[in-house]
């Protein structure tokens, strides 16, 4: 029966099937169960990137929390940034590779949206995270040969830094996690402020300022 699905929910939600989000919020909190959004993600050219990562982790999570309102959800966003201008999932390898021949020799930022959201006690905590991350020079060859090596096509600005981001990517200033999907020290520092005591510690070499590959 439904009722007795919702009484089973843990006390914390992650809504999103993102498993590198998961592995994420494992290294932070003890249990907690996935519940996906149907939230559509929307796009306002009028918002700056932390605004727009902001709505749509509030509109996944708020999408959640209204069926379990007794549980602590948890929403994220995360897009790639280059001059202002949003970089999504590509459509397809040729878009993939397109994506990724902007972003070489440059630097573009990712940001996550976070919401937490407790319906049936009114508590909320809505932020983002920002992260500049460096590309190498990449030819057409190397672009190719990185796309030989992961599945772009689920994943924001067409790479993942930590599949074989040493091929792509030069250095990072701020939030490593922030990047794979989760700002941890952040979102450790909220929890920490909501009193969710079942959160652990951080583990130190999960969040960098700066990195290098």
């Amino acid at each position: 029966m439904i009722i007795n699905a919702v009484m089973d929910m843990p006390p914390f939600i992650l809504a999103s099937t993102s498993p590198r989000r998961a592995e994420l919020l494992r290294s932070l909190v003890l249990d907690f169960k996935i519940v996906p959004s149907a939230a559509e993600e929307l796009w306002h050219e009028h918002l700056s990137p932390l605004e727009l990562c902001q709505l749509n982790a509030h509109r996944k999570a708020r999408a959640v929390a209204e069926k379990i309102p007794d549980a602590w959800v948890l929403g994220a966003d995360t897009l790639v940034f280059l001059d202002g201008e949003p970089l999504g999932k590509p459509g397809d390898l040729a878009e993939a590779r397109l994506m990724l021949s902007r972003l070489q020799g440059r630097t573009h930022q990712v940001v996550t949206g976070v919401s937490l959201i407790h319906r049936r006690a009114l508590r909320e905590r809505l932020f983002a995270v920002c992260t500049d991350v460096v590309f190498h020079p990449l030819n057409a060859s190397q672009i190719g040969d990185y796309l030989s090596r992961i599945n772009p096509l689920d994943k924001a600005g067409g790479y993942a830094l930590q599949e074989h981001g040493e091929r792509i990517v030069s250095h990072i200033e701020g939030s490593y996690s922030n990047v794979v999907g989760l700002p941890l020290e952040r979102l450790r520092a909220e929890l920490t402020f909501l009193g969710v005591h079942w959160a652990i510690p951080i583990r130190s070499s999960a969040d960098r300022r700066v990195s290098r590959f």
